[in-house]
């Protein structure tokens, strides 16, 4: 029996046309029978990786070292020298001068130390001492011998390096060069001053007697201490014949 003409199956077999020739877009039929199109729907693009911040470089190492030399230069009044100075000295305070300067340790580091010299010889005496502290040659301490009450036996057994002190020379009436700021004492424990006969007064320099000696903070014969006060015309009690003041030094050679 030949099939009758269905309204409802053409709609259906119409929407599955529709689909073949839309290329598989998706058609939906409203209640009148007409077709509507749905737009295809296009995915949103995926967010793009945030770039990760580049690292901060690590800043360079700084380079530490000892200070450089310095030295500064002031006036001194009697109240400066309460125990080094008195009526009757060879020089006045104001002839004298306090070098604020400095120097290498026996412990590897730089410290600052005062020297009273006479005013016509501190640029000499910075400029031996610059080369000293270039050098790295160890001093043990530097005050003056005020900080010792102007004992030169106490200063020396501290190892005291020091200048200006109004006193006679060792065994002698004479006033040292020490009473006129010309004279410095360098490492006395290191640097004993040594009689004729080899005998010193002082007994933790007993070590330190015989020349040539290789130790820290020692002076020998020709070496870069003795000629850094040589290149400023500066002797050394080293050269003295019969006793032998090691420690010392002066603008005369005396």
């Amino acid at each position: 029996m030949p099939s009758r003409w269905n309204p409802r199956s053409a709609v259906a077999a119409a929407a599955v046309l529709g689909l073949t020739a839309c290329g598989g877009t998706s058609v939906a039929t409203s209640t009148s029978g007409a077709f509507q199109a749905e737009a295809a729907v296009t995915p949103a693009p995926s967010p793009s990786a945030t770039p990760a911040p580049e690292p901060t470089p690590a800043p360079s190492p700084t380079r530490t070292g000892p200070p450089k030399f310095s030295a500064t230069v002031r006036e001194v009044t009697k109240a400066d020298l309460p125990y080094s100075w008195h009526s009757g000295c060879p020089v006045l305070t104001s002839q004298l001068r306090e070098i604020t300067m400095t120097y290498w340790g026996f412990d590897g580091k730089a410290h600052t130390g005062k020297l009273v010299t006479n005013q016509s010889v501190t640029k000499d005496v910075i400029s031996v001492f610059s080369k000293l502290y270039g050098y790295r040659f160890p001093i043990r301490r530097m005050q003056p011998v005020d900080a010792y009450k102007g004992s030169d036996d106490d200063s020396i057994d501290a190892d005291n390096t020091s200048g200006f002190n109004c006193r006679s020379a060792t065994g002698s009436n004479s006033w040292s060069e020490h009473a006129y700021g010309m004279a410095i004492d360098v490492n006395p424990r290191e640097n004993p001053y040594v009689y004729a006969d080899g005998s010193n007064q002082h007994r933790n320099a007993d070590a330190f007697v015989r020349r040539p000696l290789k130790k820290p903070g020692v002076i020998n014969a020709g070496d870069r201490v003795v000629r850094a006060f040589a290149s400023v015309g500066w002797g050394w009690g080293g050269l003295w014949s019969g006793d032998k003041d090691y420690q010392h030094f002066s603008e005369n050679g005396r």
